[in-house]
């Protein structure tokens, strides 16, 4: 192994996140890209670097705070990290608020989509906003005076306000008001023509004297604070989970201020005044041209402009669950003699996975439903099928993870609504996350029980399904079926159960399974092929598997990476890393599945399920990886593997030096893009 420092072997995990959201910027800044597509990348931008601030800034904030000086895989203390994001944050959000400001809302204006500022309207199209105003929203307003009296209100994580001030008539003493933007109504309001839009705080701005009556209207200015958004559950001891999460949920609430944005030409004193309540340092903001927030530009791409967006791409149903005169076959006949590979979004999610558990639903002869929920759509088909499963008296075992990251809410009231049904439902283990996704199915047949199983890298969402990479097998494999058995009896009662046949499970074994595997590669004698591996994966930060693949580089060994997201490998270093290649995809859906290639001197082996590899993965949550041994299965993930590879239209690589570049493709070869021919493929095969 090199004796490299730490800060050369490995890249900041924080920083390379930042990295990541660059590259989705740059698909906004693509000018060949439908420019509602642009827009929606935009607030994609927007929205991912909130939830970077709510959860990464603030864990390093409270350990800066509390005086902890433990350094990262790359050698820097807290301290030092907050100053790089710091750095590079603001500076990619100004980048991204000018993109906006320059090049993208120009070019929607070109193309009859115009969004003003308020200065910019004419007299007919403010008369038109002002009567908006008065019907819908100033009767949900509510001006906040600070003074005597009137302490500084609370500002609430991601919430657009306007901060005012004013002053009595003919007076001199500037008083301060706060109105906050009501999250509710549209980011952005059309004029009655609908082709004029206009930030919902201008219309607000103009109308504040009808909110603070008979002051004067010194100035106002747009501000938004960011607030720790990671919940710290301190669950040790607690009789109810349940009870736990929502007590800390209620505590939440009030976490400290990790980020303060604020419009350009907001004055001194009105953001020193900011800055003093809501406990915020000069580092902590971003002072930007407005407007801000354009996460809202998600609203905009709902408009019906089909030109300006990408082409609707419709999934289809796989060969296997489609008869020649196209009515569906039986899912559960398909299962008993083949495994089925689902490849979303091109293929269906809802003729497949949400067919599978309806059908199981429905069927008579299934006796039990047992399932995993991560995240799950608003009105989620999946759970009122389990619901009808238990009505018709079916057991029904469902374990809803309460504390996936911001959908606790709405996971707490999912499993509220399915034990209601009377299903049984877990919450989880206390200390550890289940992420893995599995679904169970027991139906009573002539030859006795068979076990149906659906193991995923996605959640069991359609909505995302639509928007997100995935992968799921379907079988009826008896060893599989007894190891997810084995596992849901571990998540819901007190098997302490370890090893397993087909499964590969965390935090028990998967970090060590997957070094032995690299390690083999590397130990392959002059009478095997050489070692090769292929890691498909949304994150790879975990310092053990990393030096193990640099040892396995040492070695010969030829490895590739295609890593969507946060990548603290440095790759194609000298004496360590050199036959180590690093890319990443970022295109129209999020590259969310996870397949791991070993040659294993030609006996190939293929991994696919819900575990990246991170420290939170392999020590922290349940996760399952899947060994597939269907020979068809098989093909198919390396072809995947394989065409993300070759792509030379939407790849990046990573240097030594820890730098991202596009890959650039010759003149004369022919353009290869991973998502399009995939959904050229699925149309095709179908």
């Amino acid at each position: 192994m090199s004796d490299a420092p730490p800060g050369d072997r490995f890249i900041n995990r924080e920083l390379s996140w930042l990295d990541f959201n660059e590259r989705v910027l740059s698909l906004a800044e693509a000018e060949d890209m439908p420019l509602l597509e642009r827009a929606k990348f935009l607030a994609i931008f927007a929205s991912n670097l909130d939830e970077f601030y709510m959860v990464r800034v603030a864990g390093l904030k409270r350990q800066f705070a509390a005086g902890l000086t433990n350094r990262s895989s790359d050698g820097l203390t807290p301290g030092q990290q907050l100053e790089g994001i710091s750095a590079k944050a603001l500076s990619l959000a100004l980048r991204h608020a000018q993109l906006w400001l320059d090049d993208v809302r120009p070019a929607l204006g070109r193309a009859g989509i115009e969004i003003f500022r308020w200065e910019k309207l004419d007299d007919q199209q403010r008369k038109e906003l002002n009567e908006y105003f008065m019907d819908s929203i100033f009767p949900v307003v509510t001006p906040l005076a600070v003074g005597p009296g009137h302490p500084f209100p609370y500002i609430s994580s991601r919430s657009l306000n306007l901060a005012v001030r004013v002053r009595d008539p003919g007076g001199s003493l500037l008083h301060f008001a706060r109105v906050k933007v009501p999250p509710l109504l549209p980011r952005f309001v059309a004029t009655f023509e609908g082709n004029v839009f206009v930030p919902i705080e201008d219309v607000i701005a103009a109308n504040l004297s009808e909110l603070l009556p008979g002051m004067d209207i010194v100035e106002h200015h747009a501000f938004r604070v960011t607030r720790n958004g990671d919940l710290e559950m301190n669950d040790d001891g607690a009789e109810d989970l349940l009870q736990a999460l929502e007590k800390e949920l209620r505590r939440s609430r009030f976490t400290p201020a990790v980020r303060l944005e604020v419009e350009s030409d907001m004055p001194p004193a009105v953001l020193d005044l900011l800055k003093r309540e809501l406990e915020v340092g000069d580092e902590d903001v971003h002072r930007l041209p407005g407007p801000l927030d354009l996460t809202g530009l998600w609203d905009l791409h709902g408009l019906d402009r089909p030109e300006l967006k990408d082409t609707v791409f419709q999934p289809v149903t796989p060969a296997a669950f489609t008869s020649p005169d196209g009515t569906p076959t039986d899912i559960f006949s398909v299962l008993r003699s083949d495994d089925v590979l689902v490849h979303h979004p091109y293929d269906s999610f809802t003729t497949t996975v949400q067919r599978f558990i309806s059908k199981a639903a429905a069927d008579p002869r299934v006796l039990a439903i047992k399932q995993t929920l991560y995240r799950t759509s608003g009105e989620s088909p999946i759970v009122e099928a389990l619901i009808k499963a238990a009505e018709s008296g079916k057991q029904v075992v469902v374990l809803v993870e309460i504390t996936a990251r911001f959908d606790e809410l709405a996971n707490i009231a999912w499993a509220r609504t399915l034990e209601q049904a009377g299903c049984h439902v877990v919450y989880g283990l206390v200390g550890l996350k289940t992420h893995c996704k599995l679904c169970l199915v027991v139906r009573q047949e002539a030859m006795g029980l068979r076990r149906y199983i659906h193991i995923g890298t996605g959640n069991y969402n359609p909505t995302t399904a639509r928007l997100y990479e995935d992968l799921g097998l379907l079988t009826s494999d008896p060893r599989l079926g007894a190891d997810v058995s084995e596992l849901f009896n571990s998540l819901t009662g007190y098997s302490r159960q370890r090893n397993y046949r087909s499964l590969v499970v965390a935090p028990h074994e998967l970090r060590e399974r997957i070094v032995r595997l690299i390690e083999r590669e590397g130990h392959a004698d002059g009478s095997q092929p050489a070692g090769r591996i292929i890691f498909k994966l949304n994150s790879l930060a975990d310092a053990e598997v990393i030096d193990a693949l640099y040892e396995a580089s040492q070695r010969s060994v030829e490895i590739d990476i295609i890593v969507r997201g946060i990548c603290a490998l440095r790759p194609q270093v000298k004496g360590l890393s050199d036959n180590i290649r690093v890319r990443s995809i970022v295109g129209r859906f999020l590259e969310h599945s996870r397949i791991y290639y070993f040659h294993n001197g030609g006996s190939e082996e293929f991994f696919i399920g819900s575990a990246d590899i991170m420290h939170r993965n392999l020590d922290r949550r349940i996760e399952t990886l899947l060994a597939t041994r269907s020979a068809d299965v098989n093909h198919r993930l390396k072809g995947i593997l394989d065409l993300a590879l070759a792509d030379n239209s939407s790849a990046w690589e990573l240097g030594s030096d820890g730098h991202w570049v596009r890959v650039a493709r010759a003149e004369a070869e022919p353009r290869v893009e991973l998502q399009r021919e995939l959904m050229e493929r699925a149309h095709r095969d179908a």
